[in-house]
């Protein structure tokens, strides 16, 4: 554990993925911002956590397509977490779908690390880590803002990677296979695929749980992944078929 206490901000913190990567950070040795669009949802993760953890758990009210919560620039270490956007073939989607995924995948995220990056380095430890998806490297027809936004997010985090790192900044992916999540199950019902038919090729036999996502995260966030930089974890359970 740190001799001191180090300062995760985590979006999408109050369920799902966010929530369990929350958890581990806190376990760690961090205090959690949980940040989201939802002020009860949030509440209630946070009080979960400090009661889980015993770590200091506070959030912030803000829509991270959008806004830039001030506590960004004192954070130690950056979670760009969030729920993808809605199903759609590649030709189905308007442009109006177009600019909301973008805004909620790579332009919301990238004035975030603007303002995170430059000054992690200037306290010489920053981490940053984007989850994204398998489906970058395994592209799903019926996810194409998310397969093809994600795949940007994943090049301006390589980018983003070489900023900084001789001063104690690593940028990094964590790429989620199938997981059990309430997104998971709304995705899956809106193209009318069961669990078990999505699990079929995942040779772990099973969906992932989100704790094993957010101890990816954690390993990213921590010292010992100091030489860990510009790269993708993948979370699969061994689905993805391509190196």
């Amino acid at each position: 554990m740190p001799q001191f206490r180090r300062t995760a901000l985590v979006g999408g913190g109050g369920s799902g993925i966010g929530f369990a990567a929350a958890e581990c950070l806190a376990r760690a040795g961090h205090d959690v911002v949980l940040a989201g669009r939802r002020r009860e949802p949030l509440d209630k993760a946070a009080a979960v956590l400090a009661e889980r953890t015993g770590a200091g758990v506070t959030t912030v009210v803000a829509d991270l397509a959008t806004d830039v919560p001030r506590v960004t620039a004192a954070a130690d270490v950056l979670i760009l977490n969030a729920g993808g956007p809605p199903p759609g073939r590649i030709l189905s989607v308007d442009d109006d779908g177009w600019q909301r995924a973008f805004d909620l995948l790579l332009r919301g995220p990238m004035r975030l690390a603007r303002l995170a990056l430059p000054a992690m380095a200037g306290r010489g430890f920053g981490r940053v880590v984007f989850v994204t998806s398998t489906a970058v490297r395994q592209p799903q027809p019926d996810l194409a803002t998310s397969v093809v936004l994600r795949a940007a997010v994943t090049s301006a985090a390589k980018l983003l990677s070489r900023e900084y790192a001789d001063r104690g900044v690593t940028v990094n992916c964590v790429a989620p296979g199938p997981t059990d999540t309430a997104r998971r199950r709304e995705v899956l019902a809106a193209m009318s695929i069961s669990d078990a038919a999505d699990a079929a090729n995942v040779p772990a036999g099973r969906a992932g749980r989100p704790e094993e996502i957010g101890a990816a995260v954690a390993f990213l966030a921590s010292a010992a992944a100091s030489y860990v930089n510009g790269t993708v974890l993948t979370v699969d359970g061994g689905r993805t078929e391509t190196p």
